[in-house]
């Protein structure tokens, strides 16, 4: 337990902190553990910059507010004190006098660690731990590469396993940890990414309206416990990702909203100030305290809780001015356009923090519209995001696949549509859980047909995302099947995994992410145009795909035909450039997985018969609403 002497701000803090720069707000702002005059306490310390007086009060005062005023550090808007014996553990708030004569308690916008909600206190906390994660901390940014294989496991912790001997209560940070690295060593993750953890008040919205972006949510235990969450987690090999918002915050009176009565951290104009498709408040990107404390609590969790990498939210809304709003709702930037310029320099910023600051990690932008450049270097102009969710993927690829397969011909541009763009960004091939809740159901039960095409469809669909350039992202639920859609205040639906058909689904997804890992041609050049070459892309009748993914190594190549009809096609010729025999790697149609076992017989032989303006061909079964992956091993007779 370290003990900081008092005051924990200095001069330095001040100026960076009104400068828009400050990036370690977390080590000097909220409740520090400190000693002043030989007394071990805690010093706090808060930016109200509009406040008539701040006091600070909990645990050690009785709640009355009036013992402990605090001292204003003038110009900064810091206030700040000393109180004596307040050791790990006391719960606090500051009593805000506003200039208007208003009393307003909140909690600390710094706070580390509070009380569980509906409570509303923040709690005085150490954040020590020690770290056994060296090995993967040395090789993340590896792991995190471009160039590297990144199948990430969308989670949502209060709903992804509960104890079954008492499904009302939630699991723990610690408890997940080892249950949630031996799910991801089975189905092949190389990421978890949860969704938010930050404390929130509402626990329907699931993290997304946060009033507690220093403190992991209580509800699942202690900051330890997430910090060994991750640790496990880092231990077996799978990295941490963490979804963030910065786009909008809590509107509850005890949080950010009008904190010391006026609009310190959101715009004071509604049309800028408040968001209307979630009836929360916008961060006003144009004020400096307010990016010193976003550019700090990103940081903070990269830093403290050694997460690999930031998913930003809702990144749209930042960039657009009307986002949601009709004429007449919203405010024109300086030169009368709709682009938020001080969003974009702050996003900037963020992306040049992270990855100065932190080698290996990432960021992943959740954008979806057609903003150029988003993961392109700030210097050449772009936004500096290490990858963008690839939303209009999504939403073809669904359409297509929610059409009965007799109309799938007609829609055969859906699939193809993609390749134009492909490689614009750097992908990731989201399958999320905005995707299967809101009446939305779950992605099986988009899938047409019976219960046997709908389990083919699935894992048609799931894999030919595996065979598809860019990263992937699966939401929890999805890898075995779930039929119904997601509920934040139920668990998913395990039992299914005793049914052969769910278990099989759950065997692909792991074959699948277990052959894109292994074999750099499905992985090295997920985003370079070197690495994808299309074989048959406009036969709409048969509602046949066919294409290449190629590895740097000239030799390294995997065919990938997939078909979307319920008919399996014989005698189906494909090109080929080499002569030889193919092993099929992967068939989605296979009897262990729930398929009907059409196939190949685990490999074909090309013939020097020209087909697709190449040299030689096999001539395929095709099996039902399934996909095939292939691999050349070499000349005949080898």
């Amino acid at each position: 337990m370290v003990r900081r002497s008092y005051p924990v701000v200095g001069d330095r803090d001040d100026h960076f902190f009104n400068e828009g720069t400050h990036q370690r707000l977390g080590e000097v702002l909220g409740a520090q553990l400190a000693t002043h005059d030989g007394r071990d306490g805690t010093a706090f310390a808060v930016w109200a910059p509009a406040a008539r007086a701040v006091t600070v009060m909990g645990d050690f005062d009785g709640w009355r507010g009036e013992d402990h005023p605090m001292v204003s550090r003038g110009d900064s808007g810091i206030w700040q004190a000393f109180v004596p014996d307040v050791e790990v553990g006391t719960r606090y708030k500051y009593r805000i006098h506003t200039a208007d004569g208003r009393l307003l308690e909140k909690a600390d916008p710094v706070a580390l660690r509070t009380e569980v909600s509906p409570s509303t206190a923040s709690i005085v906390c150490d954040l020590d731990y020690e770290w056994g994660d060296g090995a993967w901390m040395a090789e993340r940014e590896r792991r995190n590469a471009l160039d590297a294989p990144i199948s990430v496991y969308e989670v949502h912790l209060g709903s992804w396993r509960r104890p079954a001997d008492d499904p009302a209560r939630y699991l723990t940070y610690q408890e997940s940890a080892r249950l949630l690295a031996e799910h991801c060593h089975t189905h092949g993750f190389t990421h978890v990414e949860l969704l938010p953890v930050m404390e929130h008040p509402f626990y329907g919205s699931w993290g997304y309206q946060t009033t507690g972006y220093f403190a992991p949510t209580s509800r699942y235990g202690a900051p330890q416990g997430l910090m060994e969450l991750v640790d496990v987690l880092h231990q077996a090999g799978i990295g941490v990702l963490l979804d963030w918002v910065p786009s909008h915050f809590a509107s509850d009176d005890f949080g950010l909203a009008r904190f010391d009565g006026t609009h310190c951290y959101e715009h004071a104009d509604p049309k800028q100030g408040y968001h209307p498709d979630w009836g929360s408040c916008v961060f006003n990107y144009g004020r400096h305290e307010v990016r010193s404390f976003l550019l700090s609590n990103a940081s903070f969790w990269l830093d403290r809780y050694h997460v690999d990498g930031l998913r930003v939210d809702a990144v749209a809304s930042m960039l657009y001015l009307d986002y949601s709003r009709v004429e007449g709702e919203w405010v024109p930037n300086r030169y009368g356009g709709r682009e938020n310029l001080e969003a974009l320099d702050f996003l900037r910023m963020l992306n040049k923090t992270v990855y100065e600051r932190f080698p290996g990690a990432q960021t992943f932008a959740e954008e979806s519209t057609a903003w150029p450049m988003v993961s392109r270097p700030t210097y050449l102009g772009g936004l500096g995001f290490g990858f963008k969710w690839d939303m209009g993927w999504m939403h073809d690829t669904l359409g297509y696949f929610a059409r009965d397969p007799v109309h799938r011909r007609w829609h055969h541009h859906e699939l193809t549509f993609r390749g134009i763009y492909q490689f614009q960004e750097n992908f990731v091939l989201p399958l999320s859980h905005d995707e299967v809740v809101h009446g939305k159901g779950s992605l099986l039960s988009k899938m047409p047909g019976d219960a046997w095409q709908q389990r083919a469809n699935l894992r048609l669909l799931l894999g030919e995302m595996t065979a598809q350039p860019g990263k992937k992202l699966l939401f929890m639920g999805s890898e075995f099947g779930q039929w119904h859609e997601w509920d934040h205040d139920s668990v998913l639906d395990w039992p299914l995994l005793d049914d052969p058909a769910h278990a099989g689904i759950s065997r692909w997804v792991g074959d699948c992410n277990r052959l894109y890992r292994e074999h750099a041609a499905l992985h090295e050049l997920d985003c370079d145009p070197a690495g994808f070459e299309w074989v048959e892309a406009d036969d709409s009748e048969h509602s046949v795909l066919a294409f290449l993914r190629r590895g740097r190594d000239p030799q390294d190549a995997i065919l990938v035909v997939a078909n979307h009809t319920p008919v399996p096609w014989t005698n189906h010729r494909i090109g080929v450039d080499r002569e030889g025999r193919w092993r099929e790697l992967l068939n989605s149609d296979a009897e262990l997985y729930g398929g009907a076992g059409w196939g190949n017989f685990g490999a074909i032989t090309s013939a020097p018969v020209p087909a697709h303006g190449r040299e030689f061909s096999l001539v395929l079964t095709l099996p039902p609403l399934a996909v095939l992956f292939l691999r050349w091993d070499g000349p005949r007779g080898a």
